[in-house]
């Protein structure tokens, strides 16, 4: 068992990515999820691009951030199309951007293309320089020197975070993982723990091993593990 934290519903809220990315998504479940963000004060809803208009209008007047994916779910899209895809959302009202790396590139050990993938998405801080990037590393098929390598080029090209996984290729977020993403980034740079995230003491797990936001399809059942104080 996990040590106990002291964290109250709105600490833990506010480090809380609520998301909904499934390919299947409804808009009525969009709205469902923007409506219980705003009831428990999650940081942000995370939505793919096309509902990132539903999720702001809904989300109207609360300070709940609306996120979206960019590159989703295999980050083998050209840079300019990432940056495009970017700018948009950003347009949109998307205050928060999970873009995915371009795993094949770092596989194939070309880590300039890595790095300048990164940088173009990051080139959107020009419209709004509070935008918030994180960048999915997919750690489930990554080596750990893979991983290292991966966090080096999300802090150079002057991301926000660098996240665990899409959730999508199997493979949970572990703490091994988050320690290690931790060591490599410093203080300077965030890390995002996502990926078979259920409940409260797998959220409690990683945010002890060093994530500072978590993301997770279970938000509302997580936060309802803790009592109303």
């Amino acid at each position: 068992m996990v040590k106990p934290m002291r964290l109250s519903r709105r600490e833990l809220a506010s480090m809380i990515d609520s998301t909904i990315i499934r390919h299947t998504a409804t808009k009525d479940d969009i709205i469902k999820l923007s409506w219980e963000a705003k009831q428990y004060g999650f940081i942000c809803v995370m939505v793919n691009p096309y509902y990132v208009d539903l999720a702001r209008y809904t989300l109207e007047g609360s300070e709940v951030k609306v996120g979206s994916t960019i590159g989703f779910p295999m980050g083998a899209t050209l840079p300019e199309i990432k940056a495009e895809e970017a700018r948009q959302v950003v347009k949109l009202g998307a205050e928060e951007l999970d873009m995915v790396m371009n795993i094949s590139a770092l596989k194939s050990k070309d880590y300039k293309a890595v790095k300048e993938d990164i940088e173009a998405v990051v080139g959107v801080k020009h419209i709004n320089p509070n935008i918030s990037v994180k960048v999915i590393i997919e750690t489930p098929i990554l080596t750990d020197k893979e991983k290292r390598i991966a966090c080096k080029l999300v802090k150079e090209a002057g991301a926000d975070y660098v996240k665990t996984a899409t959730g999508l290729f199997g493979g949970a977020a572990t703490p091994k993982d988050i320690r290690l993403m931790r060591k490599t980034v410093g203080k300077e740079v965030g890390v995002k723990a996502a990926g078979g995230i259920r409940t409260l003491q797998d959220a409690l797990t990683l945010i002890k091993a060093g994530a500072n936001r978590i993301g997770t399809s279970t938000a509302t059942q997580i936060i309802q593990e803790l009592p109303k104080k």
